[in-house]
């Protein structure tokens, strides 16, 4: 049989992604859409964008191979009467204007792989036919979760806002098995518009919140959150919402979307208003969570749990898994969300054809390196002049101990929502000033978020309770009472931090820099955050990077092994 590559497209109407895969099971290449185009969640856009996917297969893909391409969607469920109905429902339950969802999501999935498919014709006119594959969405989020947590078995729990016929799938995971991932639980019957669906519970708590699901914008319900307390009365009506119901939630959550909506912050008014809104909402949603997952266990009794979907993003529930339910280990991709399904549907392709994905844990950085070139025209006609230093890690430390901002655009960008060492922008934790500095400065963002502290693996047990690794920011944990005052800047007003475990073995430039810092201060800590400003994705290029340097208070940049220091830095 002639060699063949899989290329997996992530083909929701949100999040569109891209990955590559060896014949060995080998992850070449993967990465949101959002990244190139620079357009946050690149919505109705497809995956294999064409500027660039040209490229990516003369980089990564042989010539000679023979294609394989998958998709996140299985196209007879998609097509279905029962989908088809689900999204009517939601439009006579919710609203009308929800109608061109139903279009979006049938056209993102029937253009994506169209620019492929012209990108090989030039290439090869005489190119085989593509050999097209279509797997279940939530099977995808299982096999990226699954496959890429390095386990030999494990219990999956995939939770989002919808598949073709659900918002919740369950696995029982063994690498051996000839069939490696078990559906769990009784097959859905209905339309996912008459099941209860955490993640859509959440996008209309992030709206009553006065916040933009699609931006991407949960993220700010989970720092608003500890500022507020429980409202009883808002909680007996959102927990009336979600009823666990065995592996599966009930509800008129659908139905009562509306009434959140109406709920919605006005504009203009402070978001801490509604921190009780949304501390009831992430409580309603950890404890439907809780005993969804609790019921799992009994019916796939294993500690390890694998959880992926949207709402595995959830990182302030995901810290509590292990004291809620009766599992003892927690694993969560860097990329659990629908971007993350371009591995998987490639993986499952490869699976099909009798390979198996690569063992160990996936890295999460896969995506686009800098241009070399890039980086030279910006030394020989942007007027920029490289710091010269025999040991830039050290520099870096030294400006970040001196209460410098350092931006870090390095190696290959990371997979997944967040910036882990390599599209970062690095702060002295420290410094009890730096989350406005910050927020005010740099990011240009609400001063209630918080920042997230990257700490050598090897010093987590002293630093957090309940410590656990955690390479991919999954998980908010409490630091010990004893530290806090020390790195005031990383500190949620909870005493959490929605940490990262960074190891030479994963990451060794980023381990390298932390532990210069920590040499000078005695803090194996950095503060780390997006290198991006709010409402954009993370920088991609070269000039993207430049970009932001020189449009917010960043006082210094580390271009692969250049650092560049403004003047008054």
């Amino acid at each position: 049989m002639k060699r063949r590559a899989y290329v997996g497209l992530a083909s929701t109407v949100h999040d569109p992604a891209l990955a590559i895969v060896g014949a060995d099971g080998e992850v070449r290449f993967a990465e949101a859409t959002e990244r190139s185009l620079q357009y946050k969640r690149a919505w109705h856009c497809v995956p294999d964008e064409p500027m660039r996917t040209g490229a990516l297969l003369r980089e990564h893909v042989e010539p000679d191979v023979e294609l394989v391409v998958a998709q996140s969607w299985e196209r007879r469920r998609l097509k279905s009467p029962l989908f088809r109905a689900g999204f009517a429902a939601v439009e006579r339950r919710v609203s009308p204007l929800l109608a061109p969802t139903l279009l979006g999501q049938m056209n993102s999935f029937d253009l994506a792989g169209k620019n492929l498919a012209l990108r090989l014709f030039e290439r090869d006119p005489s190119h085989a036919p593509i050999d097209w594959r279509h797997f279940d969405h939530h099977t995808t989020h299982a096999a990226t979760a699954c496959f890429g947590s390095g386990w030999d078995a494990a219990t999956c729990a995939i939770v989002d806002a919808n598949g073709e016929r659900s918002s919740m799938s369950f696995f029982a995971f063994d690498a051996a098995a000839s069939r490696s991932l078990t559906p769990l639980g009784p097959k859905a019957r209905r339309s996912f518009a008459r099941n209860g669906s955490l993640g859509a519970f959440y996008a209309a708590l992030c709206v009553a919140c006065g916040f933009d699901p699609l931006k991407g914008e949960e993220w700010k319900v989970m720092g608003l959150a500890p500022y507020g307390k429980t409202d009883v009365e808002l909680y007996r009506t959102m927990r009336a919402m979600l009823r666990v119901d065995g592996l599966a939630v009930r509800g008129n959550n659908w139905k009562n979307v509306a009434a959140l909506h109406a709920m919605r912050r006005p504009e203009g008014r402070p978001a801490i208003e509604w921190a009780d809104v949304a501390h009831t909402g992430q409580e309603v949603f950890s404890d439907v969570m809780s005993e969804l997952l609790t019921v799992l266990h009994r019916e796939a009794p294993r500690d390890r749990l694998v959880l992926g979907g949207g709402c595995a993003l959830n990182s302030a529930y995901n810290g509590q898994i292990t004291e809620r339910t009766p599992f003892r280990e927690v694993f969560v991709p860097s990329a659990p969300a629908d971007d993350g399904n371009a591995v998987g549907a490639a993986w499952l392709a490869l699976v099909e054809d009798g390979g198996r994905p690569a063992r160990g844990p996936l890295s999460p950085y896969l995506g686009s390196a800098l241009d070399p070139e890039a980086i030279r025209r910006v030394e020989a006609l942007g007027g920029l002049r490289a710091e010269r230093v025999d040991d830039v890690d050290d520099a870096a430390a030294a400006l970040l101990a001196d209460g410098k901002i350092v931006a870090v655009a390095r190696g290959r960008a990371e997979y997944g929502p967040r910036a882990l060492g390599n599209r970062s922008i690095l702060a002295d934790p420290r410094d009890p000033d730096v989350k406005e500095r910050l927020n005010a400065r740099v990011k240009f963002r609400e001063e209630f978020r918080p920042f997230a502290p990257s700490i050598l693996h090897a010093h987590g047990d002293a630093w957090f309770e309940g410590y656990a690794f955690t390479p991919h920011m999954e998980r908010a944990l409490r630091f010990r009472p004893e530290v806090r005052e020390r790195v005031p800047g990383v500190v949620h007003v909870d005493g959490t931090g929605r940490l990262q475990s960074v190891r030479e073995r994963d990451n060794p430039a980023y381990a390298r820099l932390i532990e210069r810092f920590h040499a000078k201060t005695g803090v194996p800590i950095v503060l780390n955050t997006s290198f991006n400003v709010m409402g954009k994705p993370i920088v991609h290029a070269v000039e993207d990077a430049i970009a932001v340097f020189f449009s917010s208070g960043i006082d210094a940049l580390l271009l692969e092994d250049r650092l560049f220091v403004k003047g008054d830095a």
